[in-house]
């Protein structure tokens, strides 16, 4: 089938037509006859086995009959009238079908004479083994090929489509003319040192299988074969911009130096974790190839990734280039700014804060000291990439929290020297299958370890009747000079839903503790308000913090040992991860008290026990996944990657892997898809994937 058919509307197929059509497209975006073709459905009903009537007994499972209706009557009842139907089967075995609603139409469906099919589970009344309310399908024609004796596939649908008569019964008659007509002409878009590799099934067998299969068997392989499919371009797309952007030429650093060894031997006063080591190496041997670095460092809360920023710092200073540490924001900046001149000074380096809240005379400074090279480091929010700023010679970008900045954001930062070497971070970890396909563009390291010393931060459960000893502990931890925080998930009492509020609960602690400063920050506070208030938390003058989600990515309090989270079963999984976060940010035990309602869904009941069960951010981010599935997690939804209509991230990471293997081999084959057999892959893909390029990118 010849792709200018697949790209044809299915308004001029066999029982669609143009209001069908129109429809179609509006509820699922089905316009083309590919879109048709991979419109799989949504369940399955297998009806593969025919039980003869005289051989029915008591089943919890449902069954398929066929036999012919012999008699139909309403039947008067004590409460109600019902409408009976006697189904007859071989050597006049019968059976009866009770319907007590809908029986003002229901009984002129059926005529007697005719033959059906019911499928329903069977109960015994008396003598009679008797089916309620079942589904049925009259056999004429192709009914009996399409509807019964086999594994029948239903389709999504709405309310829409009922209207004009697009259910699951008209699309398999709609799909089984395409394959009659046009099912020999369908091509095979893969070639065939892939599909044996992978041991696929063909193309087109898979596509008629999803929707028509013969066995329970076959329908597992066209699955797994579509998936494949699905995936592969997915991974296409990622081999074909890590292709690209290995073709961009990076400035050449030098072996690591005095700089670099003074730091990691002299400066720090802890060894280096093996995460650590493996990360730095990853940077080192990135930054010696000649072309541009596009590293993912990933670890969690306190695995030690600003460490790794500074070494490779060191690396670019000691081949002669500046770096640039861009944060998301100002406090978070001038967090990383005395981080930094802690690490630096001891080296006869200062770095160089590049914030909007500056003098003018600061910042003037500033903008000298990185354009003479007299600042080999400078560190700030996006002013690092207005365009009075200039670097002497900048060889090295880190963006730190990448996922909060924008495309355009990230990409400025490529004017400012001759394409350095991008390292991003970030502290949410994320599951190795979403990682494939979210990061699969770039080259990704993972710190899955926590610096010595560090205890892990003990969770607990706590309902609303226990709350007076929750405060208890507070003040006894507030009184041993410790700090704590308080989250709300609203700012504002909400009167459709029963939570307490940030600014009403802070007005609560302020009188329950009296004896210590309260604080307050939130979403509608002024940005200046913010960074004042957490100034003063993290300077010490705040003993508790409340707060909202403001918190969530943020300021390094050492002194911060417990956190609260009111509501918790209203916030995800991965979110109460990281407002944990926020403490166990030095050697003394840290705490978090979950408070909950009673009223809990299962889902919430899920997330909350994980967080009990580990601190494990990488064991967390698999949780989630699979309690909230791909579509939400971490926004892939805004990713620029297409949606998946058939793999399923949270369970086909083995395929995820062969998928990118595979596409990138043809990658190495054949970089431009010039090859006649790889022609029908670019032409989908330069139609469907390639265009997505500018969406999905992240840098450059």
């Amino acid at each position: 089938m010849s792709d200018d058919f697949l790209q044809e509307s299915v308004r001029y197929l066999k029982g669609v037509g143009e209001r069908r059509a129109e429809v179609w497209d509006d509820q699922f975006g089905v316009r083309t006859v590919r879109d048709l073709l991979h419109f799989y459905p949504r369940r399955y009903l297998d009806r593969s086995t025919i039980t003869p009537v005289g051989q029915l007994r008591e089943s919890s499972d449902p069954v398929t009959v066929v036999g012919t209706v012999r008699a139909k009557d309403i039947v008067p009842g004590k409460r109600s009238k019902r409408f009976e139907l006697i189904l007859e089967g071989e050597r006049g075995a019968k059976m009866k079908c009770t319907w007590f609603q809908g029986i003002w139409f229901i009984p002129k469906v059926f005529e007697v004479g005719e033959r059906v099919a019911f499928h329903g589970k069977v109960q015994k009344y008396g003598r009679w083994f008797s089916m309620t309310h079942p589904d049925y399908d009259k056999l004429e024609g192709e009914s009996a090929l399409l509807d019964t004796g086999r594994i029948v596939a239903l389709y999504p649908g709405s309310e829409a489509m009922d209207k004009v008569g697009l259910n699951s019964r008209s699309i398999r008659r709609v799909v089984y003319n395409l394959f009659k007509e046009h099912g020999l002409k369908l091509e095979e878009p893969l070639p065939d040192w892939m599909t044996d590799r992978f041991e696929l099934m063909e193309g087109r067998v898979a596509l008629r299988a999803i929707h028509f299969p013969k066995s329970q068997s076959e329908l597992s392989r066209a699955r797994t074969r579509l998936k494949f499919e699905e995936l592969f371009y997915i991974q296409l797309l990622l081999a074909d911009m890590r292709q690209s952007r290995s073709e961009i030429a990076g400035p050449m650093f030098d072996e690591p130096g005095d700089y670099t060894r003074q730091f990691v031997r002299e400066v720090l006063p802890f060894e280096l974790t093996g995460a650590q080591k493996r990360a730095l190496k990853d940077v080192i041997a990135d930054t010696q190839t000649g072309t541009q670095m596009n590293r993912l460092v990933q670890g969690d809360v306190g695995s030690g990734k600003t460490v790794v920023a500074v070494a490779a710092m060191m690396h670019a200073l000691d081949s002669g280039y500046q770096s640039a540490f861009m944060a998301p924001t100002e406090i978070l900046a001038e967090q990383h700014y005395t981080n930094l001149r802690k690490y630096l000074n001891p080296l006869g380096i200062e770095p160089r804060l590049l914030i909007g809240s500056q003098s003018k005379s600061e910042r003037e400074e500033a903008l000298r000291a990185v354009r003479s090279a007299d600042a080999p480091v400078a560190v700030g929010t996006h002013a690092l990439i207005q365009e009075e700023v200039q670097f002497d010679r900048l060889g090295l970008a880190i963006v730190d929290e990448q996922h909060r900045f924008g495309v355009a954001q990230r990409a400025t930062i490529f004017d400012k020297g001759d394409r350095p070497h991008m390292l991003l971070m970030t502290a949410t970890p994320i599951p190795r299958s979403l990682a494939m396909t979210l990061y699969g563009d770039l080259d990704v390291s993972i710190m899955d370890e926590m610096p010595a010393g560090r205890k892990p931060v003990k969770t607990v459960l706590r309902a609303e009747k226990r709350r007076g000893e929750v405060y208890a502990f507070v003040q006894d931890q507030l009184e041993k000079g410790q700090q704590a925080y308080v989250v709300y998930p609203l700012v504002e009492e909400s009167e459709k839903v029963d939570l307490k509020d940030a600014v009403s609960g802070y007005e609560k602690l302020q009188k329950q503790f009296s004896n210590h400063t309260v604080g307050l920050v939130h979403g509608q506070m002024k940005s200046d308000e913010k960074d004042a208030t957490m100034r003063r938390f993290k300077n010490g003058e705040i003993d508790l913090l409340v707060s909202t989600t403001v918190i969530e990515v943020g300021v390094d309090v050492a002194n911060a040992t417990l956190m609260i989270i009111e509501h918790a079963e209203r916030f995800g999984l991965s979110q109460l991860h990281q407002l944990r976060g926020r403490v166990g940010r030095s050697d003394i035990q840290s705490y978090c008290i979950l408070m909950a309602g009673y009223k809990r869904s299962a889902e919430a009941k899920e997330r909350l026990q994980a967080m009990v069960d580990t601190n494990d951010g990488f064991e967390i981010s698999e949780r989630d996944l699979q309690i909230r599935g791909a579509g939400d997690f971490f926004g892939t939804r805004q990713s620029g990657l297409p949606d998946l209509k058939i793999a399923d991230i949270t369970e086909d990471e083995d395929l995820i892997e062969e998928a990118r293997e595979g596409a990138q081999e043809l990658v190495e084959r054949d970089p431009e898809l010039d090859a006649p057999e790889h022609s029908r892959i670019r032409d989908r893909y330069d139609a469907e994937y390639r265009p997505r390029q500018d969406s999905f990118a992240r840098v450059g």
